[in-house]
């Protein structure tokens, strides 16, 4: 078999930078990837509307000056051609790709202690082997695909956001049905709204969402003269990305100067939204206090009153879910042609070759979409067979993921993952703690290599230790309280716990620096 220093799984964003990164420090790599062509995220969801909710100045690699200086960004937010085309950039720029072996899927790694190496195998049947394998596999790679009763039935078209088709789909003037209103279904359901003939849109849990007041890409010409500098203040905000977090508290501050002030975020758009005040994410009351602006604005932008009710969120606190960046979605149920199905009120009850039934009326539709959203942070982990011996990731996680700094996991030496669960991952810009883990990961094996050693495996305390304060800064907010996917509430039979850092983007970067200048504590290596 073909051995290698290091195989990395996924050419996405973390899979180039990661070879990249090992290629100029002098290690054989091969990366192996499911698609045909490099991009990982923004390669699979070609959905209709598919954006970026991270402004297109922070959501870009920062490790090359010329880079950042070449590539303008027309938007914004960036959409997913634009994302696309840059990934292939930065592909053809550093020429990633004849590392990469494209159309092959990772089945298992299965790893050799007295070899000290994995055998990694694809769905071709082919096994290579290495002394370390990266797994770049992404945070929402894996589709989450519930049952429905009847599908198999259904006589129309049939799509997932998840897996949209590389050619074109007309939609003009049929009658088209959504389900799920999560990120993905917010932007294909404002997409598609104006060209289709109807569109009736299911929905289990109402999004908060936030105008992304989107548009020519202004900020790039501000950025640019001090990129640097610019950079440096990202990588120690608490997501990754600059929000201008404030001090204050909104329970101590008089109501007119809340409404203020969060009439200013509003007006400003994105994620930032929710950082106005310090205590959002850990009182309830504050929370509920900007959970209920956001409903007003619904009920100010929605005509009906009853719609406008069941578009308001009232279950969960604010940004315990992935909040959601729009562009004119609730503007949509002014719409003639647009109608909303409540499922708490009328659940799906099956498909038939004619639509939807939901409660006690069938909706008859030509296209159903599925927006059903991702077995998120583990999914694409376990859908691997990553044995030591007896034991298997997928088992040691079965009532939830268990790591050091969301990098490695007792019983699997030499196997890292980048942005993993129990990092900051999807709380933070990932095209930061794409960098940092990935700058971590290659100092690391670059360490490993200079002192003459060739395992590297986390000692059980430390990631005890580092679960326990994961799951205990988790409970000091609300976060915990939501049914999200954060939680893994999304995937029948998923044990629920809270997966990502919440103690910030710099106060990770402070605690990894730490542990590498401290000889990788928490790591035995020989």
């Amino acid at each position: 078999m073909t051995h290698h220093d290091v195989i990395v799984i996924g050419a996405g964003f973390s899979g180039m930078y990661q070879l990249k990164r090992l290629r100029e420090a002098g290690f054989d790599v091969r990366v192996i990837e499911a698609g045909d062509d490099v991009g990982g995220t923004w390669y699979w969801n070609r959905y209709p509307g598919a954006r970026c909710d991270i402004e297109s100045v922070e959501y870009s690699y920062s490790f090359d000056p010329e880079l950042e200086q070449e590539w303008d960004w027309s938007e914004r937010y960036a959409a997913q051609p634009e994302l696309l085309d840059y990934a292939r950039h930065v592909a053809d720029r550093y020429d990633l790709r004849r590392e990469i072996e494209f159309n092959r899927r990772v089945r298992s790694a299965v790893w050799d202690e007295d070899a000290t190496r994995w055998t990694v195998t694809t769905d071709d049947g082919q096994s290579r082997t290495a002394t370390y394998v990266i797994a770049a596999t992404g945070c929402l790679s894996v589709p989450s695909r519930p049952r429905f009763e009847g599908l198999e039935d259904f006589a129309g078209e049939v799509y997932w956001t998840s897996s949209w088709p590389h050619e074109p789909v007309d939609l003009a003037g049929k009658r088209v049905a959504v389900v799920g209103t999560g990120s993905s279904g917010l932007q294909t359901i404002t997409a598609i709204a104006p060209e289709v003939g109807s569109l009736v849109v299911f929905q289990r849990t109402p999004s908060y969402a936030v105008p992304a007041h989107n548009g020519p890409n202004e900020r790039l010409a501000e950025v640019r003269p001090i990129y640097p500098e610019f950079r440096a203040l990202s990588r120690m905000e608490r997501i990754g990305f600059q929000c201008g977090d404030g001090t204050d508290l909104l329970s101590e501050t008089d109501p007119a100067e809340v409404e203020r002030r969060l009439a200013l975020r509003w007006d400003v758009g994105g994620l930032c939204f929710t950082s106005e005040f310090a205590d959002v994410l850990v009182d309830a009351e504050a929370n509920e206090a900007v959970a209920e602006y956001v409903r007003r604005r619904i009920r100010e932008t929605v005509k009906d009153p009853e719609v406008a009710e069941k578009l308001s969120p009232r279950t969960y606190p604010i940004a315990s879910k992935r909040m959601c960046v729009d562009t004119g979605y609730f503007e949509v149920y002014n719409r003639d042609n647009v109608s909303l199905v409540d499922l708490g009120d009328e659940p799906i009850r099956r498909v038939t070759a004619h639509g939807i039934v939901a409660g006690d009326t069938e909706h008859e539709v030509d296209v159903i979409v599925f927006a059903t959203g991702f077995d998120a942070m583990t999914g694409a982990l376990n859908a691997m067979e990553i044995r030591n011996g007896d034991l298997t990731l997928r088992e040691k996680w079965a009532d939830g993921p268990r790591t050091y700094m969301g990098l490695m996991s007792v019983g699997f030496p030499n196997l890292f993952t980048i942005t993993g669960p129990q990092s900051p991952s999807v709380l933070s810009n990932m095209m930061t703690s794409i960098e940092y883990h990935v700058d971590w990961i290659t100092a690391a094996l670059e360490q490993m290599r200079a002192g003459g050693l060739t395992r590297i495996e986390p000692e059980q305390d430390a990631e005890d230790n580092w679960v326990a304060a994961t799951n205990d800064i988790a409970d000091t907010t609300l976060m915990p309280q939501a049914a999200s996917w954060y939680m893994g509430a999304n995937i029948p039979g998923k044990r629920r716990v809270f997966m990502p850092f919440l103690g910030g983007v710099g106060t990770y970067k402070q605690i990894g620096d730490g542990v590498a200048v401290a000889h990788y504590h928490g790591f035995e290596r020989v």
